[in-house]
């Protein structure tokens, strides 16, 4: 294929993917649904699953073998401007004062943990098979472990603003605490890939000790240069933009080179990008990185819906599936549920909290291809995990208005005000909704 060929393909493919995963995405909305379930049923549905059986070889015209590669390339630059954006918004300081996010932080990721840890430790024989023959060891143990404790901030914004929880206990604290969960779910993560899927202790020991070089260096280095760059005399703020994209991919590339994934790279970036005296994001450095990595972002779930070949499932995969689905919605709704009672939140609005913590979507998905790139999983497991990802977060939006219906004779709920959350320390205001000002809503 000619160059002008290739050029060709991925200008129709990029229209048809961005349009369709539009419409459909706005279906989803219409339907009660995050927009994320319609765009990534979009990328399945653009797959061999369901286009590759139209007659006329529709889906290898449209989507040749050899524009694969560019739009994995063009996904992976999606991620690198979404996560640095992620990262610079992150504020550990939710924690400071705030018991309520605490105890549910560290229940919905403890025990989601566990639960997948177990999982792998009671069915070793269902996951090896699953795998592809792959070993159920203590890289692929961890990796489950970590796929069942994520919950996606950015779609759990979108769905607090949908369902009107904006400023009650329950969105608050599940959104802030979903903050809290992903930010120790990165590390992790990191540490069951820094040696690859199946590397040695000494592969392990190098690149971590490359690793934490790099760190230091990001922290120590690169962040003083970039906060007395921005507070220099003269500093003009339409430069600000070109230099995170460019630290971020720097980054990103770094990270990558040293055998992870760039979503760890770009993490970092937004992580060391300096803030406001007052310590929030500044808004005219966020907002453009947000909206150029939420219009690339249909390619990253059309490549991710490419990857899932629902015609390679073998039937007794649908009773694993059933098993993971289980484990993943009881854990979460339990541990949230039960933290949030553990700090005297009532038992309606606990539950509530439960439930949103158990929306995955956008997050789990990018840690489900980090884990197929990387070899981790394989594609029958990544297409089990992914259906997992979906229906735990198309299963939010009833099951919050279920618990939101009134008892009869009584007007709805919409939770307690912030201002009255057990455990909240005298001085330390209402628990901000991490992330939900200006999280992008895939």
């Amino acid at each position: 294929m000619s160059s002008d060929s290739v050029v060709t393909h991925v200008v129709a493919a990029l229209a048809v993917v961005i349009a369709t995963s539009s419409a459909l995405g706005a279906a989803a909305r219409r339907l009660g649904q995050p927009p994320v379930v319609g765009q990534l049923f979009a990328g399945i549905a653009l797959g061999p699953s369901l286009l590759g059986l139209v007659p006329g070889r529709v889906y290898e015209t449209l989507f040749p073998a050899e524009i694969q590669p560019i739009l994995t390339s063009f996904a992976q630059v999606a991620l690198v401007l979404f996560l640095f954006a992620v990262g610079y918004e992150l504020d550990l300081g939710l924690l400071r004062g705030q018991r309520a996010v605490a105890a549910v932080s560290l229940g919905g990721f403890v025990i989601p943990m566990a639960m997948g840890a177990g999982l792998v430790m009671l069915l070793p024989e269902a996951f090896v098979a699953v795998n592809g023959g792959r070993p159920v060891d203590a890289t692929f143990t961890l990796y489950m472990a970590v796929a069942l404790s994520i919950t996606a901030v950015p779609v759990l914004a979108s769905i607090i603003k949908d369902q009107g929880l904006g400023g009650t206990v329950p969105g608050t604290v599940a959104m802030a605490s979903a903050g809290v969960i992903d930010a120790l779910s990165w590390p992790v993560l990191a540490v069951v890939l820094v040696g690859g899927a199946h590397g040695s202790l000494r592969d392990w020991g190098v690149k971590a000790a490359l690793l934490a070089v790099y760190v230091l260096v990001m922290l120590f280095a690169v962040r003083p240069l970039l906060a007395w760059w921005k507070g220099r005399a003269g500093a003009r703020v339409s430069y600000q933009v070109p230099v995170a994209v460019s630290v971020a991919l720097a980054s990103a590339w770094a990270t990558n080179a040293l055998g992870l994934h760039v979503i760890f790279g770009a993490l970092l970036a937004g992580v060391v990008m300096p803030r406001r005296p007052d310590g929030t994001p500044d808004g005219s450095l966020l907002r453009p990185l947000q909206g150029a990595g939420g219009l690339l972002l249909p390619v990253f779930f059309a490549v991710s819906g490419m990857a899932v070949a629902l015609d390679g499932l073998h039937g007794s995969d649908l009773l694993l599936l059933v098993v993971i689905c289980a484990a993943a919605v009881v854990s979460k709704v339990a541990s949230g549920t039960l933290a949030a009672r553990g700090v005297r939140i009532p038992w309606r609005d606990s539950l509530l909290i439960g439930v949103l913590l158990n929306t995955r979507g956008l997050t789990e998905l990018i840690v489900l291809n980090v884990g197929l790139a990387t070899g981790v999983i394989g594609p029958r497991l990544y297409a089990l995990l992914v259906v997992m990802a979906l229906l735990t977060t198309a299963a939010a939006g009833p099951l919050i208005r279920l618990l939101r219906r009134p008892p009869k004779g009584r007007p709805a709920s919409t939770g307690t005000p912030p201002e009255t959350l057990p455990g909240q320390g005298p001085d330390a205001g209402p628990v901000p909704a991490a992330g939900a000002e200006a999280a992008p809503a895939p």
